[in-house]
C-alpha cells in the first residue's frame, strides 16, 4: 500500500490566505508562510497554493509570494492559478514550485498538458478538476475559478487530462467546497476507476473520518483547508487517526 498523503491548501488572493463556500465569500484565513510553516510542523506532506484571482484576473499566480513561502517550506510544493503557457509554468517552477497545476487553460486547450510534460516532465504536472454534481452519476467541468461552465464531462475530461500528459489530478468537488458535509465519494470513486495517475480528493472534509472515506473510495490523497486554518483538526490528529484506521501515513 502506499503511503497515503495529507494536503493542506492554501487559497491565496492578493498574497493572503482566503477561504470560502463554493468557492465564494472568500474570508481571510491568515498569512501564507505562517500557515505553510504550521502545516509542514504538524506533519504535511505537502502544500498546495492555489492563487484563485490569477485566472479571473487574467494572470499567473504571484512569483514573489511562492518565493517566500517557497523559502520556509522543505516539503514539495504544488502552485496554480493562470497557468497558460509552458512560459506560465517555468516561472513558477523557477520561483519554487515543484508541480504546477493547470485548470481552465487546459480545458481550451488540451494539447498544452502534452506540452508542458514534454517539458517538465508528467510528474510535475497536476491537472485541476472543478466538479459541479449534475446528477449522481454526473459532474460537469468548471473553469475560471469556477465561475463558468465549460460542458465538458468530468470523468471524459479526467481521462483525456491523463493521456495528453497530467501526472495527477487534483479533484474538486465545487458542491461540496467549504460545506464541511464530507467529500463526493461518488465522483472520487468515479474518477479513480477510469485514471491510474494519482487523484487528490477535494472539497467538503469536516473529520478525519470523511478523509478516511476518501481514501476507501480511491484517494490517493486528501487536501482539506477549513478544519485546519480554523484550528478545529491540526494535520498530526488527522494522520494519527487516519493511521489507527489502518491507513498506510508518513507520521
Amino acid at each position: 500500500m502506499l503511503t497515503v498523503r495529507v494536503i493542506p491548501c492554501l487559497d491565496i488572493r492578493d498574497g493572503r490566505v482566503v477561504k470560502g463556500v463554493n468557492f465564494a465569500g472568500l474570508r481571510d484565513a491568515g498569512d501564507p508562510v505562517q500557515c505553510a510553516r504550521a502545516y509542514e510542523a504538524q506533519g504535511a506532506d505537502e502544500i498546495v497554493f492555489l492563487d484563485v484571482a490569477a485566472t479571473p484576473r487574467g494572470r499567473a499566480a504571484g512569483r514573489e509570494t511562492i518565493r517566500i513561502v517557497r523559502a520556509a517550506l522543505s516539503i514539495p510544493l504544488t502552485v496554480g492559478g493562470g497557468v497558460g503557457s509552458v512560459e506560465d509554468a517555468q516561472r513558477l517552477l523557477e520561483a519554487g514550485a515543484d508541480k504546477v497545476a493547470v485548470n481552465t487553460a487546459a480545458v481550451a486547450r488540451p494539447r498544452l498538458l502534452a506540452e508542458l510534460a514534454a517539458r517538465f516532465g508528467r510528474q510535475c504536472i497536476v491537472l485541476a478538476i472543478d466538479a459541479a454534481s449534475l446528477s449522481s452519476e454526473r459532474w460537469e467541468v468548471l473553469v475560471r475559478s469556477g465561475s463558468e461552465r465549460s460542458g465538458r464531462d468530468v470523468v471524459e475530461w479526467a481521462g483525456e487530462g491523463v493521456f495528453q500528459g497530467a501526472g495527477e489530478i487534483l479533484l474538486t468537488s465545487f458542491d461540496r467546497d467549504g460545506t464541511r458535509l464530507g467529500y463526493d465519494l461518488a465522483l472520487i470513486e468515479r474518477i479513480a476507476e477510469v485514471v491510474r495517475v494519482p487523484v487528490i480528493a477535494s472539497g467538503g472534509a469536516a473529520s478525519a473520518a470523511d478523509l478516511i472515506a476518501a481514501v476507501r473510495s480511491g484517494a490517493d490523497a486528501v487536501l482539506a483547508a477549513s478544519i485546519f486554518h480554523d484550528g478545529e483538526l491540526s494535520v498530526a490528529t488527522v494522520k494519527h487517526r487516519m493511521a489507527a484506521a489502518g491507513l498506510e501515513m508518513r507520521l
